[in-house]
Order: structure tokens, then sequence, then C-alpha cells
């Protein structure tokens, strides 16, 4: 395909593009076919040769089409919210063009700083405390991540390094497999799945405490659950608070648990990928009262924002815990200008220390 052909299919694209969008609460909700449809249509090996572009298009119309659950459907209920939209289409598709990779600054100065600048807009119009915000006066900072899963997982590993590192420091003649052995983190059982997927990875105990009856995570079950297991010699870390769980849209009372997780020296994470977009509303920003205790707060854009998947915002109040254990910096990743991009913002762009997760 050259660039007169890619010109003229592009725009038919957008003309399908179009015709879809304005004609998709007419389809069903939900593909109506069974597992295995798609390989009784589809050759068991790739074509040799490239195929017609009528030809492709007639594929996704007769054999992808029937697979497809229409997510921007309006009588779409299942799950969670997660809307697109024009502007954000042509975002991906400028993306695309330029291609570049941007696991550090002097791979795409524009992509780095691009995200720092953003962060700092996204945060703001949430109303997060200045700790979180990339300034000179903070050691705060934000990243994009592909979802909440990942930002769960990278502060569960973030906070598992800075408590062993702690207890290494009170025991230095203990092996640290014996210290992770003893390390215990909490949420609770209306949680996401991801948080107890992270400890799986992550080699730490977890439970999964009970709720109130609103579904909420309390301070006194938490602190229940803390003195437990200190009695039996483990050590408390990590605590992954919700606001607005996918099963019911409830929120953990951060004011209760926050105290707490600064009294135990524990890294509070509050998981707002669901609701967490509402705090744009000055009039739901009760909802997120308690926040100032947490180490790390995250949102989906991808969610009620009208941004494409994957498009995940996570906020540490810290970034040296976030870099420390997860920076990997080979000879391929090192540049001049590192040094002189920190001076001239006087930020540390957590993308620049190859923190992402890919």
């Amino acid at each position: 395909m050259d660039s007169l052909e890619f010109q003229l299919r592009s725009k038919q694209l957008a003309e399908c593009i179009v015709s879809y969008r304005q004609n998709v609460h007419t389809l069903r909700v939900k593909a109506d076919v069974e597992p295995g449809y798609l390989t009784t249509y589809l050759p068991e090996s790739a074509p040799k040769d490239g195929e017609d572009w009528a030809k492709i298009m007639a594929d996704v119309q007769n054999y992808i089409m029937p697979g497809i659950t229409h997510w921007q459907h309006p009588q779409f209920h299942a799950y969670f919210p997660c809307g697109n939209s024009y502007p954000s289409i042509l975002g991906d598709m400028l993306a695309s063009a330029f291609g570049a990779v941007g696991f550090s600054w002097v791979a795409c100065p524009a992509f780095t700083e691009l995200e720092v600048v953003m962060m700092n807009w996204i945060g703001k119009m949430l109303g997060l405390q200045d700790e979180f915000l990339f300034s000179s006066d903070s050691l705060g900072g934000g990243v994009i991540q592909g979802s909440a899963s990942e930002c769960v997982l990278v502060c569960l590993l973030a906070a598992r390094h800075k408590k062993l590192k702690e207890l290494k420091q009170q025991n230095p003649k203990v092996d640290e497999t014996i210290l992770l052995s003893k390390l215990v983190a909490y949420t609770s059982q209306e949680a996401h799945s991801c948080v107890e997927k992270a400890a799986m990875i992550g080699f730490v105990k977890i439970r999964r405490l009970e709720t109130d009856e609103n579904y909420r995570l309390r301070g006194g079950i938490l602190a229940e659950a803390i003195k437990e297991d200190q009695e039996q010699g483990l050590t408390p870390f990590f605590v992954s608070a919700t606001l607005g769980t996918t099963s019911c849209c409830s929120f953990d009372d951060l004011t209760e648990l926050g105290p707490l997780c600064e009294e135990h020296d524990i890294w509070l994470h509050v998981d707002a990928a669901y609701a967490g977009n509402a705090l744009i509303c000055p009039e739901f920003r009760y909802l997120s009262q308690g926040l100032e205790y947490a180490s790390s707060f995250n949102v989906n854009l991808h969610k009620w924002l009208l941004v494409n998947l994957d498009c995940s915002l996570m906020w540490v109040k810290n970034k040296t815990h976030l870099m420390e254990p997860l920076t990997v910096d080979p000879i391929y990743l090192q540049h001049n200008q590192s040094s002189k991009f920190y001076s001239c913002i006087k930020w540390c762009h957590l993308a620049d220390k190859n923190i992402k997760v890919y």
C-alpha cells in the first residue's frame, strides 16, 4: 500500500467508523456466536499474497462484526462504562503515525514531556493534593499505565520493596525470603480481583476483609486484621482501597483506613479506576475524603472520559519508592540529556526511568 492508496482507504475507513457509530444502536448488543465460530471462516494459515481492500472489508462485515460485543451501544450495561470519542480515535491515529516508543526522554522528548504536563492537568482536574503532582517542591508525580491492574501491581511491588528494605535494616542477618514470607496485604471482598492477582505475583499473603452493610471497607475491620496478623508475627505493608467497586460502586472509607495505614507505616493505594473520574465534578469531591493519606492513586480515563482503551493514570506521593525497585538502567537507555531534562523542569519523570509496564 502506497501513500495514495493509504489516503484513499483511510477516508473510506473513516466513513465506515462514522457509519458504525451512528448506527450502533440498531445492532444486537451481545455477539450471537459460539466459541470457535471464527475458525470455520478463516484459513488455517495466513495468505501468501495480500487481499483486495474490498475483500478485507467484506470479511470484516461478514465474519468479524457478528462476533463483536458492542461496548459503545447505548444499551450495553455490563462491566463498566467504556466510551470512546472521535478526538480519541484521531489521537490514536496520530500516535500510530508517529510510531515512536517513548521509553526514555531521548527516545521521544515530546512524548515524555507531554505525559508530564498532561498528568498534572488531570491531577488538578481531579482535585488531587499537590503532593501527587510533578513540581519542584514535590516528590510526587504520575505515569500512564495500561490498566488499573498494572497500577495495583506496580504499587504493591513498590510497597513490598520499601517494607523489605526497612525490615532488612532492622534485621540484617535475616534472609530476605524469610522477611518476604511475613508480609501481608489487605483489601476488601468487593475489591477488583487484580489486587489478589498482584499479591500472587508478588509472593505475598493477602486478606480480603469483610465490608459493612454498604459494602465499604471500614477502619474497625482493618484494625482488627492488623492486630491479629501482628500477633502472629506478620508484617502488614499494603492496603488497596477502592473508590467505586466494579460489583456495586461502593466506596471504602478512606477517613478511617488512612490514619490506620499512617499509624502502622502501611502503603495505602487507592484504586479509583471506575468512579474516580467523577472527582472532576466539585460536588463529588466529598467521595475522596481521606485521599490525603494515600501513597498512590489511580483512575482510568477509558471509563467515563471518552478516551480509548487503554489509558490508566497513576500518581504517587514519593516517586523514589516507585523508581528504586523498578529501575533498570542498561547502556541503551542512558543518554546525555537526562540530567539536562531533570535540571530544566526539576522533575524526575517516571517514564524516563523505564518503569512503565508494557
